[in-house]
């Protein structure tokens, strides 16, 4: 897409040629931002409701600065996964605003109004049709705050709750109000991965369950979580990659736009 076409497309939606909604289809597939070493898809957000997340990790610190602040000057928001403090401070030179996640190793950026972060329910009444991401225990936060994060980003609604792992499921059993009332919960949990179907046998919604690395020996970096929740017999629980809150994060504020 070049300016002269986008003008052409803009006039004869002045013409009355094309009704505006032939002229968005067209745009779809605005062409991307050729960087050198990287490929910016500004018209992500058209297609997908998202703008074109960065992934930092075997990136260079100036090539994700680079990159963010590319897509920051056509989007209002940011979102850059796997990042470090090198990363940080060579975004943070381009884009003075942007804020680090150091626990979930997340850079942000937001323009727009912002989403705030419903606190754990405690006895209250939890809010309606949100993200519910839960953590088994202390040492899956960070992988559930990067599916927060996301959420967040993408302008979902979330409620955090945390340490409500089956070793203990009378804390589970006490947030059963606000399991009830999400739209979506998504369950961050190493060892054994037992949570996400304990969880998905409680509520009528989808369960995204996250397998994390946490555990000894047997449990090979995270695969034993993943095993077991492939095999959950909870016929409401799917299962993204180990590690990956931000997959978690993505499909499950997805499912909340679906939803109306």
């Amino acid at each position: 897409m070049n300016p002269d076409r986008l003008e052409a497309i803009l006039a004869a939606v002045a013409a009355g040629q094309i009704n505006p909604a032939q002229a968005a289809e067209r745009l779809r597939h605005w062409p991307f931002e050729d960087l050198g070493f990287a490929r910016v898809d500004h018209h992500r957000a058209l297609r997908q409701g998202m703008a074109e997340v960065i992934l930092a990790a075997g990136k260079t610190p100036a090539q994700v600065a680079a990159i963010a602040a590319t897509i920051a000057k056509h989007s209002s928001r940011l979102l850059i996964t796997r990042a470090d403090a090198a990363s940080y401070r060579a975004v943070r030179r381009r884009l003075p605003a942007a804020q680090y996640h150091p626990l979930s190793r997340v850079i942000t950026l937001r323009t727009g109004p912002a989403v705030r972060r419903r606190a754990g329910s405690r006895g209250g009444q939890p809010a309606q049709d949100g993200i519910l991401v839960l953590a088994a225990g202390t040492s899956d936060i960070p992988v559930a705050e990067e599916a927060v994060l996301t959420a967040e980003a993408m302008g979902s609604p979330v409620r955090a709750i945390y340490d409500v792992g089956v070793a203990g499921l009378h804390r589970l059993l006490a947030e059963r109000h606000a399991l009830a009332a999400a739209r979506v919960i998504i369950v961050a949990a190493g060892m054994e991965g037992a949570l996400p179907s304990v969880v998905g046998g409680l509520v009528a919604v989808p369960v995204i369950a996250v397998p994390t690395s946490v555990g000894y020996g047997a449990s090979l970096g995270g695969l034993a979580a993943l095993l077991g929740m492939l095999n959950s017999c909870a016929s409401n629980v799917v299962v993204v990659n180990i590690n990956n809150g931000f997959g978690a994060g993505y499909a499950a504020s997805l499912i909340c736009r679906a939803g109306g």
